[in-house]
């Protein structure tokens, strides 16, 4: 199973910025899909973007332009470039991993608080 240790949140004023990182046991370019869920207190787990094998990209429509997703080979690490933060992003980001098996694993979730 691969292990996945997420990292980079914390609280930020509306407008600004953060990245996240999740660092990956393994090849992260031989998996399927790796990306980004998020969970906001009293609400469900929701996607907010992933990256296939290939590169291809996709994005939830609340965070499409302000948020990109990309990948680190030499450090095996996903990246969640957010900009232009909003307060209803804040929510435990979650990075997700489903390998060339098929597997999925989860990492454990990392704070965002987007507040003045």
């Amino acid at each position: 199973q691969v292990q996945l240790v997420e990292s980079g949140g914390g609280l930020v004023q509306p407008g600004g910025s953060l990245r996240l990182s999740c660092a990956a046991s393994g090849n992260i370019f031989s998996f399927n899909q790796m990306g980004w869920y998020r969970q906001a207190p009293g609400k469900e787990r929701e996607f907010v973007a992933r990256v296939t094998r290939n590169g291809s990209t996709m994005y939830a429509n609340s965070v499409k332009d302000r948020f990109t997703i990309s990948r680190d080979k030499g450090k095996n690490t996903l990246y969640l470039q957010m900009n232009s933060l909003k307060p209803e992003d804040t929510a435990v980001y979650y990075c997700y991993a489903n390998d060339q098996y098929g597997r999925n694993s989860w990492g454990q979730g990392t704070q965002v608080t987007v507040s003045s």
